[in-house]
């Protein structure tokens, strides 16, 4: 048997490269890297490709070399669909990803610290719960309040849904009578966790929004009234602060004052608007966040983090844990501490030690660059917004934070800027994305990478020019 462990061993010990291999390798990837961002300026924002080496690739006994897995990488995944780190990404909500979160990130993989749990890593689980209290003092929150960060949005919605339903004691006696308020531009992830968490069987009312795509205060007390009336019970109401399609905040304020007159839960989507708190000018706008019993938050999204980040904050703290917190025998050393621990916050046992992503560039880096960035993003989609009607298009309204939509007013609209939308893609310099309106096309250009500037609005805005040429001499317009 000894024999057969010292055998096994010389194999299993090539996990744990030497100090010499780790150096190669080190070099390797951080040439790797650095050629990527030093291209990312030029790069294409958009690019179909069909990934035949990655297609065919299989997992093999024997190891690969650096260089070929690399290879492979550039082609095939760095350099395929949507660019969404360089500031041509003017699609979806972008966020990029600051290069000092990746040095957070690389040391999180490399100790591989627990953050789960508060006994198996006090100073981890402590830098997470920071990050959380400067969030809740951002938004307005008491010093009770608490959260997690989360992998994102999604998972920051399931944990304030769950919480919203143990507080209200939503159950199978009472959940068909229980109702839920929101409008069609809520984000979709929200649905999915009603689902999850079992509020499929409640009521759902869809409020109006009004022409800024905003939820309407009157037809919302006005539905709430209707559902007393008839034996209801109003449960929670849902409003968002920057909305995917359109970028618009609710009335937040107005919504909390019904919501309270109501005894409702009141939850506030900010996963894209959030973090415009920081800027002075867009605090009124937010005005009434504070008043939410929850909010969802998406540091991936307004501080430019890498994907996987998110936070959801709970005004009642003690809430959020009674209604995650659970014990098991195998983790009686872990009790008893006064530090909230992650794991009693959300369904995450095993988590990624996220919390040095975020926060990493905010202690380099200083509030004042994301206040610069954000407002810069702010003013960057208002000079969009006015140059792009200078070409001829119909635009939404004007844009309540950075996201705006516009479209050509063709005879045949929907054909024409469906057109336009697959010229933009071919043409893959700058990346924009469409969406429905009332059951017609719109292109969204959404400005919050925090490597556009406006050298990349101008760019976008002259290949929007040029593919707006190309369409019109295809369909046959005259020029």
């Amino acid at each position: 048997m000894i024999e057969k462990i010292k055998a096994l061993e010389v194999i299993a010990r090539t996990l744990d490269p030497t100090p010499a291999s780790r150096a190669l390798l080190w070099q390797q990837t951080q040439d790797y890297a650095e050629e990527f961002l030093q291209e990312l300026a030029q790069s294409k924002a958009y690019q179909k490709a069909d990934c035949p080496q990655l297609s065919k690739l299989e997992i093999s006994e024997e190891g690969r070399l650096m260089s070929e897995v690399l290879d492979i990488m550039k082609t095939e995944i760095d350099h395929a669909g949507i660019n969404s780190t360089g500031g041509r990404h003017l699609g979806y909500i972008p966020g990029g990803a600051l290069w000092v979160s990746a040095l957070g990130d690389l040391l999180a993989a490399v100790s591989n610290r627990y953050s789960g749990i508060y006994y198996a890593s006090p100073g981890g689980v402590l830098l997470e719960n920071q990050l959380l209290r400067w969030l809740c003092r951002l938004v307005g929150y008491p010093a009770t309040a608490h959260g997690n960060l989360s992998s994102g949005g999604s998972i920051a919605s399931l944990i304030a849904l769950t919480t919203a339903r143990e507080v209200h004691q939503i159950r199978s006696h009472n959940v068909r009578k229980s109702v839920i308020y929101f409008t069609a531009q809520m984000h979709h992830c929200l649905n999915k966790s009603i689902q999850i968490v079992g509020l499929g069987e409640c009521i759902c009312r869809l409020i109006p929004v009004n022409q800024s795509f905003e939820m309407d205060p009157d037809h919302l007390r006005k539905q709430l009234d209707q559902d007393v009336s008839a034996g209801l019970a109003p449960f929670l109401i849902i409003a968002t602060a920057g909305t995917t399609d359109t970028g618009a905040v609710d009335p937040i304020d107005e919504i909390a004052e019904i919501s309270k007159e109501y005894n409702t839960w009141y939850h506030v989507d900010a996963a894209y608007g959030g973090f415009f708190l920081l800027v002075e000018r867009m605090k009124e706008r937010l005005k009434g966040i504070s008043k939410a019993d929850s909010i969802v938050m998406d540091p991936h999204k307004g501080l430019f983090l890498p994907f996987g980040t998110g936070v959801v904050l709970i005004k009642d703290g003690q809430a959020l844990v009674k209604a995650h917190a659970h014990e098991a025998n195998y983790m009686i050393d872990a009790y008893g501490f006064d530090e909230i621990s992650p794991a009693d916050c959300g369904p995450e046992l095993t988590k990624h030690f996220r919390g040095l992503r975020m926060w990493f560039p905010l202690h380099l880096h200083g509030l004042q660059a994301f206040r610069a960035c954000l407002e810069e993003k702010i003013f960057l989609c208002q000079y969009f917004y006015e140059e792009i009607q200078q070409l001829g298009f119909e635009v939404g309204p004007p844009p309540a934070l950075s996201v705006t939509l516009f479209r050509y007013p063709n005879p045949d609209r929907d054909a024409f800027n469906k057109a336009l939308l697959e010229a933009i893609h071919d043409d893959g310099r700058y990346f924009m994305s469409s969406t429905l309106i009332d059951g017609e096309i719109w292109i969204r250009c959404a400005v919050l990478n925090f490597r556009t500037h406006l050298p990349e609005i101008d760019g976008a805005i002259q290949m929007i020019t040029d593919c707006l040429a190309r369409v019109k001499s295809s369909s046959g317009i005259e020029l």
